[in-house]
């Protein structure tokens, strides 16, 4: 078959075999470590692909919401592993109904909702802050000073609110096993007396297992040491863009090419703000497939291009790069490394369109998965 990307609109393009490889390199972390590893939908939630993961060995996720819960339960067949920053009494009971595993973020949403809901039909959790992450985005820090997550183990005094048996903390962000080896230690040191008492501890995701310089021995090494310490405690981990890490693209189109002051931009049928939202957030500049990225400073440099986005905000380009050749209008721009952390952000802001949903098969052949149209706006905005 041909691998000539077939398609003229914009596309999130799904490679099969990279996936794949990417589960299979996940699956053998598990068995090695005999850690349980959860899907996050926060970073990744294409349920379409769905059915490849669990081919693969994976069929639970964690989730953050309870259309992330239900999504779980129907499309992979089991009750998820739920975190929020709050639940409501109303609708605690759909979370037990969609999640075997709830995890809360303070003492007083655990002593408040079991009291309404005695029964210990799941296993909950409770979401602690070590006071210590090596993210150094504020944007993405979840202990920062004042942080909203977790409760410090100062609060705890060695106690745990009734019914409540496990332990769950989230501090990493594209992390290596060094950074969660230290988050251990500490979480060791600082809950000791609470340690000796749970039966699970979740460590959250941001696990970076998939990036080409993660030392997969050293987390297999970490991971067993602490279990030979505490074998009582079952571990879990909830990596997202691990899964989905360095296996799709953003395929986009010069729409115009613009020039002024002497930096040259070239308009795409995609949006910055719309598509690829944490390139404006973190921020960082993608990979672009046949280009070199560039520093700011050269964006006046002949050959070079900012791109902009579809939108009509200012904000909505990054740059620069150099081209291998002069772009022209209608020439293809592909956006490497664009599954994860993209999808679970879109908007439709401007009415914009959402680029197709498109797998690309291991035999080589092209599916189209999704085609977004007006329907699908007019529905969101009313």
């Amino acid at each position: 078959m041909s691998n000539q990307y077939p398609y003229s609109h914009p596309a999130y393009v799904a490679e099969e075999a990279l996936l794949r490889k990417n589960l299979r390199l996940i699956k053998r972390v598990e068995e090695a470590t005999g850690a349980k590893i959860l899907v996050a939908f926060k970073a990744f939630a294409q349920w379409r692909l769905f059915p490849i993961f669990k081919e693969e060995g994976f069929d639970e996720a964690a989730v953050s919401s309870l259309f992330e819960a239900r999504l779980a339960y129907e499309e992979l067949g089991k009750q998820g592993h739920a975190f929020s920053p709050a639940y409501t009494v109303e609708d605690f009971p759909y979370w037990k109904q969609y999640c075997s595993t709830i995890t809360f973020n303070s003492c007083s949403q655990a002593t408040q909702l079991l009291a309404h809901y005695p029964d210990s039909d799941r296993h909950y959790n409770l979401r602690i802050n070590p006071g210590y992450s090596p993210v150094e985005t504020a944007l993405y820090n979840p202990a920062m000073p004042g942080s909203r997550f977790g409760v410090p183990a100062k609060e705890l005094q060695d106690s745990l609110p009734q019914g409540v048996d496990g332990l769950h903390f989230h501090l990493l962000c594209e992390g290596n096993s060094f950074q969660l080896e230290k988050i251990l230690s500490i979480v060791e040191r600082d809950f000791e007396g609470i340690l000796k008492k749970v039966k699970r501890l979740n460590m959250g995701g941001g696990h970076f297992v998939t990036h080409p310089e993660y030392n997969l021995d050293h987390l297999v090494s970490v991971l067993r040491c602490f279990s030979q310490k505490y074998p009582w405690i079952e571990l879990t981990m909830e990596p997202g863009s691990a899964f989905a890490l360095g296996t799709g693209y953003l395929v986009s189109h010069v729409v115009d090419l613009v020039k002024h002051d002497g930096i040259a931009t070239a308009i795409l049928d995609v949006s910055f703000t719309c598509h690829m939202p944490d390139c404006l957030e973190m921020p960082y500049q993608p990979a672009v497939r046949g280009a070199e990225s560039l520093p700011l400073s050269f964006s006046s440099e002949k050959g070079v291009y900012r791109l902009g986005g579809n939108s009509c905000l200012s904000g909505d380009y990054l740059g620069c790069w150099r081209f291998e050749k002069p772009l022209s209008i209608g020439d293809e721009v592909i956006f490497e490394d664009m599954l994860h952390y993209t999808m679970v952000k879109t908007t439709m802001f401007n009415g914009i369109a959402h680029p197709d949903l498109v797998l690309h098969k291991e035999d080589g052949s092209y599916q189209l998965l999704r085609h977004y149209d007006y329907d699908d706006y007019k529905q969101r905005m009313s």
